[in-house]
């Protein structure tokens, strides 16, 4: 297959997989798939007795006919026991085959060539969302089309089309099989084979029906799809390309059209009032009718004077500019509950402008947004919805129609290219994708040629000749609700750094700054000498530590709890605005971010080139010194209970005593967490310390982490630190030969842990010591005393 082929068919694949939902209820989700490179041998199918994948992909029909007879066998008899069903391609051959059979099969191909013409077998049970009954006329993209000829009952043709050169289909034998269904009688193993791949959009669709029918059902898109279509810019437009009182009745009666195809359809107007009246006169007028069928529409807020909301510095400014918006609302009967409103250019939605935020919802009552930028512009499929501050951002979706596109003769690629868009292209493709539709637009689109309109029409009108899809609209705030129904794994954002994408850097505040943000995380795990290490940081001048937390003091604890969601500013805020010199970076160090289980990946899409710096001790040590400081502090848990009754509280024990054995155990599982991190982070971003030789080796321990960061200069951290025989460990050496020591919290000493629980953990961390000590010897590290020591007493 050609390598560009072979890209189409793979990106298609993933996304129609991707896409396929399991329903349950009121909740959907996507499910998960693997991609494989055909080697030798087969991946693991099975696991525990149950099988891993629903439905096998076959990127060339040929390599699935050529499998040697083992894993052919073996592949089969899994497909039989789990019924499992195959999908392929035929890929172009190099010469040309008429009549060969398919290698283990009673079927006959012909090979390489050009077809057109083609048609559906509306009785094929495999068609689910395709819909049967018409023809796609015209030649087929490709001149390398298999088609398929076969006596047996077992197989029954799911699509048809033309030879090329044939100039009728009267005669049912002219038509050439590109789909077949195996149904398997033969051999109990059924398939879907096509015979070209992806280039034509018939096929994307018939992929999604394949996958729906050998799955049983599993792996099957949603038929409902949801459209809503925003036109941005009302009122607003340069003279000469704004609406007319005639474009306002085709606009109404496109409306009412729509209707009929789409229940609850309305077009949503977002309006600049600042900018009323501001055309010519027949412009004017088209103003003026806009308003006068004002109850015939969805209304929402724009800006007052069209202005980027993180151009604006405080939050005063951008109220005062939306009230004028909202106070010429009220004058002249626009609705004003729709809760729904988009800001010009996407700014300030995605990359976040607080100010925005709390304008809304204290103006509008702004309970949703959309915007095509997070998390970034392209490629569209992979946009995602996130909530911030009460508002539920959703994805949005474009249709080829911007804001200077006025004209069909002058459309990017002529009518033709927007021809293929609607009918299977990428217009068409993002319905069938989504599930649910925002649209943007512009007034300009509905005036001039009124593209929009033929646009908007022509995709539905196309959408129901084609497929089972059933079409509706609803307000955006009840298509936000069934959007986070359908994925609620969006609901919490994913922070990205604005600097990393030029356009968000554009539509960013000005005032902030990327430079500050940390390049180097001190992730802990707890009780392992984190804060002496922050402390011998912050000594060095070109480490800049963020400034303290009121509530958490050094630590900011961003990643892993609800500080995540008070946004990227607030993070910002507790580093300098700038830095002394450009060698300086800055650190923060939060001892909970080691076992945080979203904590590697956020950080990843904040700091993706950030060092990683995590310290390492004996996890029964760890384990013990958790529970004494927190004891320490109080914990009424703690308090009641001994360490040995806490570690080994069974999983019928009460909660909160679960919770805290969880809280002293789980952090001890260094090569599990270690493994996340590693997923998101390189292994030489990543530096491990002896969290032993730490603590009586500083010293040492600086000089190679100094090495690490390539900090300059490089100190000797012999003449900062001196140990103090009163708390047990190294301090800061001060100017008077006295030392500045970590508070009273730290250096505790604890009564010694009883035998039977140090013979509990030593059993209980064993495989994850040997796991760490494995991954240490797979990173080229070497291992730790410690890790030794407590590997050698448990044999």
């Amino acid at each position: 297959m050609k390598a560009a082929q072979t890209r189409l068919l793979d990106r298609y694949v993933r996304r129609a997989v991707e896409q396929s939902v399991f329903g349950r209820g009121r909740n959907e989700y996507f499910c998960r798939y693997k991609v494989e490179v055909a080697g030798k041998s087969l991946p693991v199918l099975t696991t525990l007795d149950k099988g891993r994948y629903g439905v096998i992909v076959f990127e060339s029909l040929a390599k699935y006919a050529n499998m040697d007879k083992w894993n052919r066998e073996l592949l089969d008899k899994y497909c039989r026991e789990y019924s499992v069903g195959i999908v392929a391609f035929a890929t172009p051959n190099e010469e040309t085959l008429v009549g060969a059979q398919l290698k283990g099969f009673p079927i006959f191909m012909h090979t390489n060539l050009k077809l057109k013409d083609a048609t559906l077998n509306p009785a094929s049970p495999v068609l689910r969302l395709t819909r049967a009954g018409e023809t796609a006329w015209g030649t087929l993209p490709g001149d390398h089309w298999t088609v398929f000829r076969a006596n047996s009952s077992t197989y029954e043709p799911v699509a048809w089309a033309l030879k090329h050169n044939d100039y009728t289909a009267s005669d049912e034998r002219s038509l050439q099989t590109t789909v077949v269904q195996d149904h398997g009688r033969l051999d109990g193993v059924q398939r879907v084979l096509f015979g070209s791949g992806l280039q034509f959009w018939l096929h994307r669709l018939l992929l999604l029906d394949a996958l729906s029918y050998l799955s049983h059902g599993q792996l099957s898109l949603s038929l409902e799809r949801w459209i809503l279509v925003d036109i941005d810019d009302i009122f607003v437009g340069e003279r000469g390309t704004r609406l007319h009182e005639e474009d306002v009745a085709a606009l109404l009666a496109s409306q009412a059209a729509l209707q009929r195809l789409v229940p609850g359809f309305r077009f949503n107007l977002g309006f600049s009032a600042k900018y009323y009246r501001h055309g010519t006169a027949l412009e004017n007028r088209g103003d003026d009718a806009l308003l006068h069928n004002r109850d015939q529409f969805t209304w929402f807020c724009h800006m007052w004077n069209h202005q980027q909301p993180h151009l604006y510095s405080n939050v005063t400014q951008l109220e005062q500019e939306m009230m004028l918006n909202k106070q010429f609302a009220i004058e002249h009967g626009i609705p004003t509950n729709s809760c729904y409103s988009v800001s010009p250019h996407h700014s300030g939605v995605y990359p976040v402008h607080e100010p925005l935020y709390l304008a809304w919802r204290r103006v509008w009552d702004v309970q949703v947004t959309s915007t095509e930028e997070y998390p970034h512009l392209r490629p569209a499929r992979l946009r995602r919805g996130f909530r911030h501050q009460g508002v539920m951002v959703l994805p949005r979706q474009t249709c080829g129609l911007f804001t200077h596109t006025l004209l069909l003769e002058r459309y990017p690629g002529g009518r033709q290219r927007l021809d293929r868009s609607i009918q299977g292209g990428e217009l068409f493709q993002t319905v069938i994708n989504n599930p649910i539709n925002i649209f943007m637009t512009h007034m300009s689109n509905y005036g001039n040629d009124r593209l929009a309109l033929y646009t908007f029409e022509s995709v539905v009108k196309f959408l129901r000749c084609w497929t089972n899809v059933r079409l509706g609209s609803a307000p955006p705030l009840r298509l936000a609700e069934k959007y986070f129904q359908m994925r609620p794994d969006e609901l919490n954002p994913l922070w990205g750094n604005p600097c990393d994408d030029i356009r968000h850097r554009r539509i960013w505040a000005k005032n902030k700054r990327c430079d500050t943000l940390p390049k180097l995380l001190v992730i802990g795990p707890q009780k392992t000498g984190s804060t002496a290490l922050y402390t011998f940081l912050s000594m060095h001048p070109a480490l800049v530590a963020n400034l303290p937390n009121p509530t958490t003091y050094e630590e900011l604890q961003f990643f892993n709890n609800n500080n995540y969601l008070k946004g990227l500013d607030w993070y910002l805020n507790f580093f300098p605005e700038g830095l002394a010199n450009s060698s300086q970076i800055t650190f923060e160090k939060s001892a909970t971010y080691f076992d945080g289980d979203l904590v590697p990946r956020r950080a990843h899409a904040l700091l993706p080139n950030a060092k990683i710096i995590t310290i390492l001790i004996s996890p029964s040590k760890r384990a013990y010194s958790w529970y004494q400081h927190i004891r320490s502090h109080g914990d009424p848990v703690a308090n009641n209970y001994t360490f040995h009754t806490i570690i080994t509280a069974n999983d019928s024990a009460p909660k909160p005593l679960r919770d805290l054995r969880n809280r002293c155990l789980n952090p001890g599982k260094y090569s599990h967490h270690l493994e996340r991190w590693l997923l998101e982070y390189s292994p030489h971003q990543l530096h491990i310390l002896d969290g032993g030789q730490l603590r009586s080796e500083p010293a040492l321990v600086m000089s190679t982490l100094q090495k690490f960061l390539k900090l300059t200069p490089h100190l000797d951290y012999n003449k900062l630190l001196k140990y103090d025989p009163k708390k047990g460990f190294f301090c800061q050496a001060m100017s008077n030969e006295k030392t500045k020591c970590l508070g009273k919290s730290k250096g505790r000493n604890y009564p010694p842990m009883e035998e039977r629980s140090s013979k509990f953990l030593k059993k209980y961390y064993t495989p994850h010591n040997t796991a760490l000590s494995k991954l240490l010897v797979r990173l080229g590290r070497p291992a730790p005393q410690w890790l030794r020591d407590d590997l050698s007493t448990a044999r």
